[in-house]
Protein backbone atom coordinates (compact mmCIF):
# COMPACT_ATOMS: atom_id res chain seq x y z
CA UNK A 1 0.00 0.00 0.00
CA UNK A 2 0.91 3.38 -1.12
CA UNK A 3 2.45 6.21 1.15
CA UNK A 4 3.07 9.69 0.06
CA UNK A 5 4.96 11.94 2.37
CA UNK A 6 5.53 15.29 -0.01
CA UNK A 7 3.96 18.21 1.92
CA UNK A 8 1.88 19.56 -0.67
CA UNK A 9 0.10 16.39 -0.55
CA UNK A 10 -3.77 16.96 1.36
CA UNK A 11 -3.39 15.25 4.50
CA UNK A 12 -5.42 11.58 5.33
CA UNK A 13 -5.25 10.05 8.50
CA UNK A 14 -5.84 6.41 8.85
CA UNK A 15 -6.59 4.52 12.12
CA UNK A 16 -6.67 0.29 11.28
CA UNK A 17 -6.44 -2.74 13.35
CA UNK A 18 -8.19 -5.34 14.29
CA UNK A 19 -11.61 -5.18 15.55
CA UNK A 20 -11.83 -4.12 19.23
CA UNK A 21 -8.48 -1.97 19.29
CA UNK A 22 -10.00 0.86 20.16
CA UNK A 23 -10.03 2.14 16.72
CA UNK A 24 -13.65 4.17 16.78
CA UNK A 25 -12.48 5.28 20.27
CA UNK A 26 -9.22 7.32 18.85
CA UNK A 27 -10.74 8.61 15.45
CA UNK A 28 -13.36 9.68 17.54
CA UNK A 29 -11.12 11.84 19.52
CA UNK A 30 -8.83 12.81 17.12
CA UNK A 31 -12.09 14.04 15.19
CA UNK A 32 -12.67 16.09 18.20
CA UNK A 33 -9.15 17.80 18.48
CA UNK A 34 -8.14 18.12 14.59
CA UNK A 35 -11.80 18.95 13.35
CA UNK A 36 -12.03 15.26 11.44
CA UNK A 37 -14.47 13.92 9.65
CA UNK A 38 -14.68 9.78 10.65
CA UNK A 39 -15.18 7.78 7.25
CA UNK A 40 -15.76 3.85 8.07
CA UNK A 41 -13.48 1.27 6.46
CA UNK A 42 -15.20 -1.80 7.72
CA UNK A 43 -17.12 -4.03 5.75
CA UNK A 44 -19.50 -4.75 8.42
CA UNK A 45 -20.44 -1.27 9.65
CA UNK A 46 -21.31 0.31 6.56
CA UNK A 47 -24.57 -1.95 6.77
CA UNK A 48 -28.05 -0.31 8.52
CA UNK A 49 -29.00 -3.61 9.57
CA UNK A 50 -25.62 -4.29 11.94
CA UNK A 51 -25.53 -1.22 14.38
CA UNK A 52 -25.18 -3.27 17.72
CA UNK A 53 -23.55 -6.49 16.20
CA UNK A 54 -20.68 -4.50 13.88
CA UNK A 55 -20.13 -2.30 16.76
CA UNK A 56 -21.22 0.97 14.76
CA UNK A 57 -20.83 4.24 16.72
CA UNK A 58 -23.96 4.89 19.06
CA UNK A 59 -25.89 8.04 18.12
CA UNK A 60 -24.43 9.82 20.89
CA UNK A 61 -20.54 9.27 19.25
CA UNK A 62 -22.11 10.20 15.61
CA UNK A 63 -23.03 13.85 17.03
CA UNK A 64 -19.75 14.16 18.27
CA UNK A 65 -17.98 14.43 14.90
CA UNK A 66 -19.30 13.73 11.35
CA UNK A 67 -19.31 10.50 10.86
CA UNK A 68 -19.27 9.19 6.98
CA UNK A 69 -20.14 5.50 5.09
CA UNK A 70 -21.44 4.19 8.76
CA UNK A 71 -24.97 2.40 8.14
CA UNK A 72 -25.62 3.21 4.88
CA UNK A 73 -26.17 0.61 2.80
CA UNK A 74 -29.16 -1.58 2.89
CA UNK A 75 -28.51 -5.72 3.88
CA UNK A 76 -29.66 -6.61 0.81
CA UNK A 77 -27.29 -5.11 -1.26
CA UNK A 78 -23.73 -5.93 -1.11
CA UNK A 79 -20.69 -3.69 -1.16
CA UNK A 80 -17.65 -4.66 -2.64
CA UNK A 81 -14.00 -3.51 -2.10
CA UNK A 82 -14.75 -1.69 -5.51
CA UNK A 83 -17.98 -0.12 -4.42
CA UNK A 84 -16.47 1.21 -0.78
CA UNK A 85 -13.48 2.54 -2.35
CA UNK A 86 -15.48 4.47 -4.92
CA UNK A 87 -17.66 5.98 -1.57
CA UNK A 88 -14.67 6.49 0.06
CA UNK A 89 -13.00 8.97 -2.58
CA UNK A 90 -16.41 11.08 -2.42
CA UNK A 91 -16.21 11.33 1.19
CA UNK A 92 -12.43 12.00 1.52
CA UNK A 93 -13.40 14.96 -1.21
CA UNK A 94 -16.55 16.24 1.15
CA UNK A 95 -13.57 16.10 3.89
CA UNK A 96 -11.08 18.42 2.13
CA UNK A 97 -14.34 20.82 0.48
CA UNK A 98 -15.03 21.87 3.57
CA UNK A 99 -11.82 21.47 5.75
CA UNK A 100 -11.90 18.82 7.65
CA UNK A 101 -9.33 16.32 8.02
CA UNK A 102 -10.29 12.58 6.62
CA UNK A 103 -9.77 10.40 9.05
CA UNK A 104 -10.27 6.31 7.68
CA UNK A 105 -10.67 4.20 10.19
CA UNK A 106 -11.73 -0.06 10.11
CA UNK A 107 -9.79 -3.15 9.62
CA UNK A 108 -10.95 -4.15 6.57
CA UNK A 109 -7.44 -4.81 4.59
CA UNK A 110 -8.73 -5.34 1.13
CA UNK A 111 -11.38 -2.10 1.58
CA UNK A 112 -7.67 -0.34 2.55
CA UNK A 113 -5.32 -1.97 -0.31
CA UNK A 114 -8.34 -1.16 -2.78
CA UNK A 115 -8.62 2.60 -2.18
CA UNK A 116 -5.15 3.30 -1.43
CA UNK A 117 -3.78 1.26 -4.35
CA UNK A 118 -6.83 1.06 -6.77
CA UNK A 119 -8.87 -1.84 -8.81
CA UNK A 120 -7.64 -4.10 -10.83
CA UNK A 121 -8.71 -4.76 -14.35
CA UNK A 122 -10.49 -7.63 -14.56
CA UNK A 123 -13.12 -7.86 -16.97
CA UNK A 124 -16.74 -8.33 -17.12
CA UNK A 125 -16.84 -12.65 -15.62
CA UNK A 126 -18.64 -14.80 -18.00
CA UNK A 127 -22.09 -15.26 -16.24
CA UNK A 128 -22.47 -18.97 -17.02
CA UNK A 129 -18.80 -19.31 -15.36
CA UNK A 130 -19.50 -17.79 -11.85
CA UNK A 131 -22.66 -19.50 -11.63
CA UNK A 132 -20.71 -22.77 -12.23
CA UNK A 133 -17.88 -22.26 -9.98
CA UNK A 134 -20.10 -20.63 -7.18
CA UNK A 135 -22.14 -23.90 -7.09
CA UNK A 136 -19.33 -25.52 -6.16
CA UNK A 137 -18.56 -26.45 -2.47
CA UNK A 138 -15.14 -24.84 -1.42
CA UNK A 139 -12.83 -27.55 -1.01
CA UNK A 140 -13.85 -28.84 -4.87
CA UNK A 141 -13.69 -25.30 -5.65
CA UNK A 142 -10.08 -24.81 -4.02
CA UNK A 143 -9.18 -28.58 -5.60
CA UNK A 144 -9.68 -26.97 -9.03
CA UNK A 145 -7.84 -24.06 -8.03
CA UNK A 146 -5.03 -25.46 -7.40
CA UNK A 147 -4.61 -27.52 -10.69
CA UNK A 148 -5.36 -24.08 -12.80
CA UNK A 149 -3.59 -21.59 -10.65
CA UNK A 150 -1.36 -23.08 -8.33
CA UNK A 151 0.32 -20.09 -6.88
CA UNK A 152 -3.04 -18.39 -5.78
CA UNK A 153 -4.14 -21.36 -4.45
CA UNK A 154 -1.26 -21.68 -1.94
CA UNK A 155 -1.70 -18.30 -0.44
CA UNK A 156 -5.63 -18.97 0.01
CA UNK A 157 -7.44 -20.74 3.58
CA UNK A 158 -8.89 -23.63 1.69
CA UNK A 159 -12.05 -22.68 3.38
CA UNK A 160 -12.44 -19.16 2.33
CA UNK A 161 -15.37 -19.48 0.22
CA UNK A 162 -15.46 -16.35 -1.61
CA UNK A 163 -11.92 -15.74 -2.18
CA UNK A 164 -11.33 -18.92 -3.39
CA UNK A 165 -14.38 -19.04 -6.11
CA UNK A 166 -13.23 -15.25 -7.37
CA UNK A 167 -9.99 -16.35 -8.19
CA UNK A 168 -11.18 -19.82 -9.97
CA UNK A 169 -13.91 -17.69 -11.69
CA UNK A 170 -11.28 -14.81 -12.89
CA UNK A 171 -8.61 -17.63 -14.27
CA UNK A 172 -11.20 -19.34 -16.01
CA UNK A 173 -13.14 -16.81 -17.51
CA UNK A 174 -10.16 -14.19 -18.29
CA UNK A 175 -7.57 -17.12 -19.10
CA UNK A 176 -4.74 -15.14 -16.21
CA UNK A 177 -4.78 -15.72 -12.67
CA UNK A 178 -5.80 -12.95 -10.28
CA UNK A 179 -2.41 -12.10 -9.35
CA UNK A 180 -1.94 -10.94 -13.06
CA UNK A 181 -4.61 -8.82 -12.92
CA UNK A 182 -3.81 -7.07 -9.80
CA UNK A 183 -0.56 -5.93 -10.60
CA UNK A 184 -2.32 -3.36 -13.38
CA UNK A 185 -4.23 -1.95 -10.85
CA UNK A 186 -4.99 1.81 -10.94
CA UNK A 187 -7.39 4.39 -9.36
CA UNK A 188 -5.68 4.46 -6.35
CA UNK A 189 -5.34 7.30 -3.83
CA UNK A 190 -2.29 6.77 -2.38
CA UNK A 191 -0.01 8.62 -4.64
CA UNK A 192 -2.65 11.94 -4.25
CA UNK A 193 -2.61 12.10 -0.62
CA UNK A 194 -0.60 12.62 2.42
CA UNK A 195 -0.85 9.32 4.43
CA UNK A 196 -0.67 9.44 8.34
CA UNK A 197 -1.37 5.82 9.02
CA UNK A 198 -1.29 4.58 12.60
CA UNK A 199 -2.32 0.77 13.77
CA UNK A 200 -3.10 -0.76 16.56
CA UNK A 201 -1.84 -4.14 17.48
CA UNK A 202 -2.48 -4.17 21.50
CA UNK A 203 -1.48 -7.81 23.57
CA UNK A 204 -3.52 -10.44 22.28
CA UNK A 205 -4.91 -10.98 25.56
CA UNK A 206 -6.07 -8.00 26.02
CA UNK A 207 -7.75 -7.96 22.62
CA UNK A 208 -9.78 -11.35 23.08
CA UNK A 209 -10.94 -10.33 26.44
CA UNK A 210 -12.21 -7.38 24.98
CA UNK A 211 -13.52 -9.43 22.01
CA UNK A 212 -15.42 -11.42 24.25
CA UNK A 213 -16.52 -8.61 26.97
CA UNK A 214 -18.28 -6.82 23.40
CA UNK A 215 -20.17 -10.08 22.78
CA UNK A 216 -21.98 -10.24 26.00
CA UNK A 217 -22.74 -6.21 26.12
CA UNK A 218 -23.75 -6.67 22.50
CA UNK A 219 -26.75 -9.06 23.79
CA UNK A 220 -27.55 -6.81 26.55
CA UNK A 221 -27.98 -3.94 24.23
CA UNK A 222 -30.24 -5.75 21.58
CA UNK A 223 -28.44 -8.08 19.11
CA UNK A 224 -31.17 -10.55 19.43
CA UNK A 225 -33.93 -8.72 18.21
CA UNK A 226 -31.15 -7.44 15.28
CA UNK A 227 -30.83 -10.70 14.15
CA UNK A 228 -34.74 -11.61 14.32
CA UNK A 229 -35.49 -8.22 12.17
CA UNK A 230 -32.63 -9.42 9.89
CA UNK A 231 -34.27 -13.07 9.52
CA UNK A 232 -38.04 -11.48 9.26
CA UNK A 233 -36.33 -9.60 5.94
CA UNK A 234 -35.78 -13.32 4.14
CA UNK A 235 -32.63 -12.27 2.82
CA UNK A 236 -30.52 -14.62 1.04
CA UNK A 237 -28.32 -16.43 3.52
CA UNK A 238 -25.29 -16.34 1.53
CA UNK A 239 -25.29 -12.06 1.82
CA UNK A 240 -22.56 -10.62 3.35
CA UNK A 241 -24.94 -9.13 6.07
CA UNK A 242 -26.21 -12.66 7.17
CA UNK A 243 -22.63 -14.04 7.49
CA UNK A 244 -21.01 -11.09 9.67
CA UNK A 245 -20.32 -12.36 12.97
CA UNK A 246 -22.87 -13.07 15.33
CA UNK A 247 -25.97 -13.16 12.94
CA UNK A 248 -25.63 -17.30 12.38
CA UNK A 249 -24.45 -17.86 15.45
CA UNK A 250 -27.96 -16.13 17.24
CA UNK A 251 -29.92 -17.43 14.26
CA UNK A 252 -28.78 -20.79 15.14
CA UNK A 253 -30.20 -20.50 18.58
CA UNK A 254 -33.40 -18.24 17.61
CA UNK A 255 -33.87 -21.76 15.56
CA UNK A 256 -33.44 -24.04 18.56
CA UNK A 257 -30.72 -25.66 17.27
CA UNK A 258 -28.02 -24.77 19.91
CA UNK A 259 -28.36 -23.87 23.72
CA UNK A 260 -27.82 -20.02 24.59
CA UNK A 261 -24.19 -20.80 26.23
CA UNK A 262 -23.34 -22.65 22.66
CA UNK A 263 -24.36 -19.59 21.03
CA UNK A 264 -22.05 -17.43 22.99
CA UNK A 265 -18.97 -19.64 22.68
CA UNK A 266 -19.30 -19.83 19.00
CA UNK A 267 -20.02 -16.22 18.78
CA UNK A 268 -17.14 -15.41 21.29
CA UNK A 269 -14.47 -18.12 19.55
CA UNK A 270 -15.69 -16.72 15.67
CA UNK A 271 -14.92 -12.75 16.80
CA UNK A 272 -11.29 -14.01 18.45
CA UNK A 273 -10.17 -16.19 15.00
CA UNK A 274 -10.95 -12.81 13.06
CA UNK A 275 -9.55 -10.59 15.09
CA UNK A 276 -6.76 -13.01 15.22
CA UNK A 277 -6.77 -12.91 11.31
CA UNK A 278 -7.13 -9.30 11.30
CA UNK A 279 -3.87 -8.93 13.78
CA UNK A 280 -1.68 -10.91 11.67
CA UNK A 281 -2.66 -9.08 8.16
CA UNK A 282 -2.42 -5.87 9.85
CA UNK A 283 0.93 -6.98 11.27
CA UNK A 284 2.49 -7.82 8.47
CA UNK A 285 0.45 -6.82 5.11
CA UNK A 286 0.80 -2.79 5.71
CA UNK A 287 4.43 -0.87 4.78
CA UNK A 288 6.72 -1.36 7.37
CA UNK A 289 7.17 2.38 7.65
CA UNK A 290 3.48 2.40 9.13
CA UNK A 291 3.33 2.75 12.97
CA UNK A 292 2.34 -0.54 14.96
CA UNK A 293 1.31 0.22 18.58
CA UNK A 294 1.53 -3.03 20.58
CA UNK A 295 0.56 -1.28 24.30
CA UNK A 296 -3.48 -1.26 25.39
CA UNK A 297 -5.14 1.29 24.50
CA UNK A 298 -6.75 2.96 27.63
CA UNK A 299 -7.76 6.71 27.77
CA UNK A 300 -4.46 8.33 28.44
CA UNK A 301 -2.86 6.44 25.24
CA UNK A 302 -5.79 7.28 23.02
CA UNK A 303 -5.03 11.46 24.08
CA UNK A 304 -1.14 10.41 23.17
CA UNK A 305 -2.00 8.96 19.95
CA UNK A 306 -4.57 11.50 19.04
CA UNK A 307 -1.87 14.48 20.11
CA UNK A 308 0.76 12.82 17.80
CA UNK A 309 -1.60 12.39 14.82
CA UNK A 310 -3.05 15.82 15.39
CA UNK A 311 0.79 17.02 14.84
CA UNK A 312 1.29 14.80 12.07
CA UNK A 313 -1.78 16.37 9.87
CA UNK A 314 -0.49 19.60 10.91
CA UNK A 315 3.13 19.89 10.60
CA UNK A 316 3.79 17.70 7.34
Amino acid sequence: MNMKNSPGLPPVALIAGPTASGKSALALRLAEMANGMIINADASQLYADLRILSARPSPEEEARAPHRLFGYRDGATPCSAADWAADARMSLIEAQNVGRLPILVGGTGLYLRTLLDGIAPVPEIDPDIRAAVRALPVAEAHAALAREDAATAARLRPTDTSRVARALEVIRSTGRPLAAWQEERSGGIGDHVRLIPTILLPPRDWLYARCDARFAAMLDEGAIAEVEALLARRLDPALPVMRAIGVPEIAAWLAGETDRTTMIDRAATATRRYAKRQYTWFAHQPPEGWPRHRDAVDQRRIDELAILLQQQALTG
